[in-house]
């Protein structure tokens, strides 16, 4: 059988060296491309058509996310398996819209590393246990709203998350992201992630530009909470 061939995509080029050292380790894995950010995570996939990409959630230039959203313009039979440290809903659902095929955490061990590559490469999902929970209890919600319920364009928040929400209300209001990672007790990456994410959605290149946005936007404000 041929080497399932991975391209690996972290910013830390230690957590890459040691993941292509553990991979590397087993006689059908073959890490035939790096990278340090989304773009050039596409780059080689374009260039090496992998089988798997294996990609981190916080990544400078462009985030695993989109990057899983651009994949298949770029190698279409690659498949994306996302292994990071957050298990924030919102990344995992994120992430899986936009078409991940499996959801590991950094502090899995090697076994289920390699079953996750495994059960990915044969075409199947793989999402560690407390993922799958969390998967399976979103779609549960779906199927238990009414068709009443508005959607996030119909209210007018961009389709926004509980979380950017929140997130977005702090930044209006002021608030570093060092500020609003100790009110919410996340990282400050995982905030600047969130910040990226919204920038993004409100098509917004700067501060400015999203706090005119908002000012401007009264749904958006109401989504918010913050037209008192």
């Amino acid at each position: 059988m041929p080497a399932i061939r991975v391209v690996l995509a972290d910013d830390h080029e230690i957590v890459r060296n040691g993941i292509k050292i553990l991979l590397e380790s087993e006689g059908d894995l073959e890490v035939v491309g790096e990278a340090s950010d989304g773009q050039e995570a596409l780059d080689e996939c374009k260039t090496k058509q992998p089988d798997i990409l294996i990609v981190d959630i916080n990544m400078p230039k462009m985030n695993g996310i989109e990057t899983i959203r651009q994949l298949k313009a770029y190698s279409p039979s690659t498949k994306a398996l996302v292994l990071s440290m957050h298990e924030d809903e919102e990344y995992i659902l994120q992430s899986v819209e936009m078409g991940a095929t499996g959801y590991l955490l950094k502090g899995s061990n090697k076994q289920e590393f390699l079953k996750a590559i495994h059960t990915v490469q044969k075409g199947e999902k793989y999402f560690t246990g407390d993922i799958s929970n969390i998967l399976v209890q979103h779609y549960l919600n779906l199927r238990n709203k009414t068709a009443t319920t508005p959607t996030p364009q119909e209210t007018g928040d961009n389709a926004l998350t509980k979380r950017e929400k929140e997130i977005l209300s702090l930044i209006y209001k002021g608030e570093s992201n060092k500020d609003i990672a100790e009110k919410l007790d996340k990282s400050v990456r995982t905030i600047e992630t969130h910040r990226f994410n919204i920038m993004k959605k409100l098509d917004a290149n700067n501060l400015a530009e999203l706090l005119r946005k908002i000012d401007g936007d009264t749904s958006l404000k109401q989504a918010l909470e913050l037209n008192q």
